[in-house]
């Protein structure tokens, strides 16, 4: 999109991925567009930024509590609320020899990882920096807890939980190998899929809400959505043409049968499915929205690097985070985030 013209006309993304089209100046505001040719879209479908609109949402989702319920009554336990409760469950588990590894996670090293920490730290209830600045403040109390806990998940996962990104672990919940997870709403239409898991799977995957973690009452995940953006490199008539073939692919009337559990969709009509239970939960519960300052991505990008060491067993929790912040103050001066 940095082209003159622009290679791409548009762009779907998320909180996350927003702010660095923002930085790079590569889209443009959709105001003049929402007037001509917006009409009947919802007014929380319009992301915006500093009084203009950036983006028009058409899904939300968030990561929330998965379970077996068929495993859980053989072992005697209830859905968990709090990852602590969890925890024990999967003790419990592995020491009625019900399965040996029972816990998933997106804990692939990179992006997920970092995703993970983020929602532990937040559940934490830790503030990722120092008020009114772009100066991290993680190698805190919240942010080893945060580290801590989820190396004790861990270490009920499959061995390779390093590699096990959102697809991965799905592969495993659908094969039967898990009884408890934390995982994107977005996947829940597939676990229960007939055509994608055993039967034995799609009858007895239920959805539950984010669990809260550390005796605190925020719950440890974010609030995303996605939507579609358009090209600020691309002429008049395109970036038109752009946004009338965007807003026609997310048209009430494209949420048939096949559609309607793939997510939550933020579009005129849509009446929550079963696969929408643990978003809207988030939702209810106040759920922290992931942030979406312009350094946030430097973060996450250091998160997902350095603390795979901690997760492995190499260094300290206090180690892992203080190599975070030492690479994301490189990144950010880089940037001119920080002098």
């Amino acid at each position: 999109m940095s082209g003159n013209p622009a290679e791409y006309t548009t762009a779907i993304i998320a909180n996350s991925s927003i702010v660095a089209l923002m930085n790079d100046d590569v889209i443009r505001p959709l105001d003049d567009l929402l007037a001509e040719y917006g009409e009947g879209l919802k007014k929380n479908q319009l992301i915006t930024i500093n009084g203009k609109v950036m983006a028009v949402a058409f899904m939300a989702n968030a990561q929330h509590l998965v379970y077996r319920a068929d495993i859980l009554k053989q072992a005697g336990l209830e859905p968990p609320k709090t990852y602590e409760e969890m925890l024990a469950g999967a003790k419990v588990l592995r020491e009625k020899g019900i399965l040996e590894n029972p816990l998933g996670g997106a804990y692939a090293a990179g992006w997920n990882l970092a995703q993970e920490f983020t929602n532990m730290y937040i559940g934490h209830g830790g503030e990722f920096f120092k008020p009114g600045s772009a100066e991290v403040n993680i190698n805190n109390e919240a942010g080893v807890a945060a580290l801590e806990m989820m190396k004790a998940l861990s270490e009920y996962m499959n061995p390779d939980f390093l590699t096990h990104d959102s697809n991965a672990t799905s592969a495993e919940w659908k094969a039967g190998n898990l009884a408890m997870m934390n995982m994107w709403g977005s996947r829940m239409g597939p676990l229960t899929d007939p055509e994608q898991a055993t039967e034995v799977v799609v009858a007895n995957t239920m959805l539950g809400s984010p669990m809260t973690v550390g005796g605190g009452t925020t719950p440890a995940t974010t609030l995303w959505w996605d939507g579609f953006t358009v090209a600020k490199n691309v002429s008049d008539e395109d970036a038109a043409a752009t946004f009338i073939a965007m807003k026609n692919g997310i048209d009430p009337g494209q949420l048939d049968e096949k559609m309607l559990p793939l997510a939550v969709w933020l579009i005129e009509g849509y009446e929550p499915t079963p696969a929408a239970v643990g978003v809207f939960a988030a939702a209810n519960m106040n759920a922290t929205p992931y942030p979406m300052v312009p350094y946030q991505g430097l973060l996450h990008t250091a998160l997902g690097a350095e603390i795979v060491d901690f997760m492995q067993g190499n260094e300290t929790a206090e180690q892992a985070l203080a190599d975070v912040e030492a690479a994301y103050a490189a990144a950010a001066r880089e940037k001119g985030f920080l002098q």
